[in-house]
């Protein structure tokens, strides 16, 4: 069983004014499109993360069935995002999810729950990198026996360290195209990933 955790509280400050995840793709917003995705993918609960322009993040989602949790502490990092997040969720794996990764399918989220959920018996301290052509993407699952480490974690960029330290029980997912690696910093991106 999986949770998404969905990150949508970031400020977008390489796009300038722009938010991102209020940029339209396909008629939507990209983050309705992220998490159209994700709950297509069947896993079993859905957390959106939201903090920069909460109303307006909000007010996109609010007809989605997922659960909206605001983070206050948000211009703090990443880290406090994935916290919060994980504070929320079931004891499940958390699969942290950026809510610019538009382009990931429905089936390639699939792929990674199944991973998940195939080979958790077998190790439960794994950790579930997806990768495509060797290189690291997102979004990552972590085991629950990782709560209290992320809980804890003080690195406010993300939780690369912690996959770092336990690279012995890294899991390697490799993924039939490369949109586990395509996130959108910058204006330009956005305008190249839209037109694929």
């Amino acid at each position: 069983m999986v949770t998404a955790i969905v990150l949508a509280a970031g400020s977008s400050r390489r796009m300038g004014n722009i938010n991102k995840l209020m940029l339209q793709y396909q008629g939507k917003t990209i983050i309705e499109t992220t998490l159209g995705n994700i709950l297509a993918s069947g896993v079993d609960e859905v957390i959106a993360v939201t903090g920069y322009e909460n109303e307006k993040v909000k007010a996109a989602i609010q007809h989605s069935p997922v659960t909206i949790i605001h983070n206050d502490d948000y211009e703090k990092g990443m880290t406090t995002s994935i916290q919060s997040g994980v504070e929320g969720a079931k004891e499940y794996g958390y699969m942290i999810c950026l809510g610019d990764m538009f382009m990931i399918t429905s089936d390639e989220y699939t792929l990674l729950k199944k991973a998940f959920e195939e080979n958790f018996r077998a190790n439960a301290e794994y950790i579930y990198v997806p990768r495509f052509n060797n290189e690291k993407g997102n979004p990552i699952i972590f085991s629950p026996f990782y709560k209290d480490a992320i809980l804890e974690h003080k690195e406010m960029e993300g939780c690369k360290s912690i996959v770092q330290a336990h690279k012995e029980n890294v899991f390697w997912i490799d993924m039939p195209t490369g949109h586990v690696l395509q996130d959108m910093d910058y204006y330009e991106d956005y305008e190249r990933l839209v037109k694929i």
